[in-house]
């Protein structure tokens, strides 16, 4: 055989071992002849393929993104649950970490849903667009449920898909002008809705963002900031009772709140998703505090109360009283956001949340929620009985435990590895959250039985 018959050969056994002779590729033969100028010379050239680049277009991606770190928390844990998964196909893992309700939503509140979206298949019931601010019964609802006697109006009240959603809506409101003060730790959705509006700095590890003022909640503070270490913000994230700690302001710490903010010329945006989850005799709204209308906005949900993480209501309130600098209502420019941004909650999901304000429905949240309580107690007596220093629990779903001298991500990593359990790293909630672990109690009991028997084998 030639060498040109050869080298043919040669390279179309070489395709057809690269292509893994793929019948369904049909392969062009080729015949290649390289003329040699010196007839006793051949030399072959091995040539890479132009690579095709992606097509991209010329809009510049937004530099907020970029300032971004990681995922976002809870999807970052769903990651590290499934490669854990893959790992341990037989495992049976537990989840007490995003928290994400489990128990059924109370019939007396889905049979009224159930009503409703029966009857948008009849004429006399079929509904389109609402109001973007939501139903009036349902608003109404929840002024006389919630700011009984507050000065709260119905038209003060937005109802919404959740509070998560509103906070990014509240963002948009307020602009990327700026400055912000956020509790430490905190929920990461105040930071990131922030970070992504371009209020921010950079980020530093151990430190977190540029240009945000992190108001260190530690033990050793009761888990409030010390506000005269605390710099002047154009607005304050404050949650109470706290999403991860479980901590829960006094009428005393909330007046000095609602002082600091008037001094500063601050608005406060409260998150009291968890009020009803309060034991102690604490305000479950700011707006029980003098002066709390002039100087804040408070969200709230129906998710952790009826289960209504997947059903999406909750709701904003936004006081005539509060006004921008300049004078003009907050609340008008608030209306205009929703306005421009939502076409309204579902219908069906608010024939629920006026279900949930019943007799009946407020019977039934009231049940739920005790529940979920119980289940707190045997997580924080499993750790206290283990020896750990416990926090939360009696004013919120969720117990923060102390590992201290640890990472987050280790102590959490090593939990997952060892009792197949999910939580969540505190560090995940702010740097003020290294060396904690946050345990949910939304959990079906005998998973949450299950993991303290884990919990107590890891660590006994």
């Amino acid at each position: 055989m030639s060498i040109t018959n050869r080298l043919s050969t040669s390279i179309s056994s070489s395709s057809s071992a690269f292509l893994g002779q793929d019948r369904h590729f049909k392969i062009r033969p080729q015949n290649v002849f390289l003329p040699p100028k010196n007839p006793r010379i051949c030399k072959c050239v091995a040539t890479t393929p132009t690579e095709k680049t992606a097509y991209m277009t010329k809009v510049s991606r937004n530099a907020n993104m970029a300032k971004l770190q990681a995922g976002y928390l809870f999807p970052e844990i769903a990651r590290r649950r499934a490669a854990h998964m893959l790992k341990y196909p037989d495992a049976q893992v537990i989840s007490l970490g995003i928290g994400d309700t489990t128990e059924p939503i109370p019939e007396v509140i889905t049979s009224a849903m159930a009503k409703r979206s029966h009857g948008l298949s009849t004429i006399e019931g079929y509904s389109g667009y609402g109001a973007e601010q939501g139903e009036k019964l349902l608003r109404a609802a929840i002024a006389s449920t919630f700011y009984a006697n507050l000065g709260i109006e119905e038209d003060d009240i937005f109802v919404s898909d959740g509070a998560k959603s509103d906070i990014s809506r509240l963002q948009v409101l307020f602009g990327s002008g700026v400055t912000m003060a956020v509790q430490d730790p905190s929920y990461p959705a105040y930071v990131d809705s922030s970070v992504i509006m371009g209020q921010t700095g950079q980020y530093q590890k151990d430190f977190g963002y540029g240009k945000i003022e992190y108001m260190k909640c530690t033990p050793e503070n009761g888990f409030f900031p010390d506000l005269s270490t605390v710099s002047r913000t154009d607005v304050i994230f404050f949650c109470s009772p706290n999403n991860p700690t479980g901590s829960a302001a006094t009428r005393d710490q909330l007046t000095q709140l609602v002082q600091f903010a008037k001094e500063n010329g601050s608005i406060i945006v409260y998150d009291s998703a968890y009020a009803l989850y309060m034991s102690d005799d604490n305000p479950k709204s700011i707006f029980e505090i003098p002066g709390g209308r002039e100087v804040a906005i408070e969200t709230s949900s129906f998710s952790k109360y009826a289960g209504f993480t997947g059903v999406r209501l909750g709701w904003t309130v936004v006081p005539k009283e509060l006004k921008f600098s300049d004078g003009f209502p907050v609340a008008k420019d608030f209306n205009r956001i929703v306005c421009t941004c939502f076409n309204g909650a579902s219908n069906i999901a608010q024939s629920g949340g006026l279900a949930c304000l019943s007799p009946e429905g407020l019977e039934a949240m009231q049940e739920v929620i005790g529940f979920y309580k119980e289940n707190t107690e045997i997580i924080v007596e499993t750790f206290t009985s283990l020896g750990f220093n416990v926090y939360g629990g009696k004013n919120a779903p969720y117990v923060w435990v102390h590992f201290p001298g640890q990472s987050s991500w280790d102590v959490f990593s090593e939990i997952l590895e060892k009792t197949h359990v999910v939580t969540t790293p505190g560090s995940g909630f702010g740097p003020g959250g290294e060396g904690f672990v946050r345990v949910s109690a939304f959990g079906h009991r005998a998973n949450v039985l299950e993991a303290c028997r884990r919990f107590k084998e890891l660590y006994k």
